[in-house]
């Protein structure tokens, strides 16, 4: 999910933070190259309410600097806990609220938008710097679909997007639409990954892959990446399917000093969203907006974090 320039500089650096953990804190994962992980927090969305503690949700109508045409709200119209998933609902309504995000020193005025939908976030509540993070997510079909499950530095270290860096684990756009260079289907049915970082916008940098998906693109797929501390990698269903490595990333930060590492060695937030339209779902496929594509619905099942266990 590219975020948009205009993105503030934090305060001080933090780590994880306090949460409590369920009595499965010590379930573990071995990854395709064996090592293993332990489960270190979780939501598995059993309850009947969104858990305050380990998520707040997005208020916004600026449309993530992508022209996107959703106002995120804090409703059960847009954000809903049924039967153990977490549901981020898009829909065609009208409302009106502020420009910019709550955590923003300025939100500026408030415009409308016509369309609704759900984005939560751990910013404030919980942060890790490398481990393994995994989501089951059933995906949005249609174009101008743009479901997203990604993270953002809880701090901003090294200055404004995208110098302190973003990653994407999964982002799927247009799903089930029509496509003429995908890979043995004439519909989209790629997800993809990405890391954001270099210098400032329009000069940004990153990495991206598309990935097919494993199968139906309207089933649940489990999305992860695992963050060291030089190297991402990329994996749906446990299939690995990209890897990135220290030497291809930078920042132009001017705080960086010679650290060959920034800017992805800075606690990171999680957050999950659907999106409405915007430019990346509007340059792809029928390469316009499909108004008959919503209400809409992204579904987590669970997400999960892990740290990688001493050798």
């Amino acid at each position: 999910m590219v975020f948009n320039r205009l993105l503030m500089v934090g305060g001080t650096l933090g780590f994880l933070t306090a949460c409590s953990l369920s009595d499965d804190a010590q379930i573990t994962h071995t990854s395709e190259d064996q090592q293993s992980w332990t489960l270190i927090w979780s939501d598995e969305f059993d309850g009947t309410m969104l858990d305050r503690r380990k998520w707040a949700p997005e208020t916004s109508c600026w449309g993530g600097g992508n022209n996107e045409l959703q106002c995120y709200t804090d409703r059960p119209e847009n954000i809903k806990i049924s039967d153990g998933v977490l549901k981020l609902i898009a829909k065609a309504e009208q409302f009106r609220g502020l420009n910019y995000p709550q955590d923003w020193a300025d939100r500026g005025e408030q415009i409308t938008q016509s369309y609704t939908s759900g984005k939560v976030r751990t910013k404030g509540l919980a942060n890790w710097t490398y481990g393994r993070f995994e989501a089951r997510i059933k995906l949005p079909q249609g174009q101008s679909t743009w479901p997203a499950f990604w993270m953002l530095p809880e701090d901003n270290h090294y200055g404004k997007w995208p110098l302190s860096g973003e990653i994407d684990i999964m982002e799927a756009v247009n799903l089930g639409a029509i496509c003429q260079d995908c890979d043995g289907s004439n519909t989209e049915n790629r997800s993809s990954a990405a890391l954001h970082f270099g210098q400032l916008w329009p000069n940004q940098k990153n990495q991206f892959k598309d990935n097919i998906l494993p199968k139906k693109t309207d089933d649940y797929h489990v999305f992860s990446v695992e963050w060291s501390e030089d190297q991402f990698d990329w994996f749906v269903d446990g299939k690995k399917f990209f890897t990135v490595e220290y030497d291809d990333w930078y920042t132009d930060s001017v705080t960086k000093d010679d650290n060959h590492l920034a800017p992805f060695d800075q606690p990171f937030y999680l957050m999950f969203n659907l999106a409405v339209g915007g430019n990346l779902p509007d340059s792809r496929n029928e390469k316009s907006f499909n108004p008959n594509s919503f209400p809409n619905e992204m579904w987590v099942d669970w997400v999960r974090v892990y740290k990688r266990d001493k050798e």
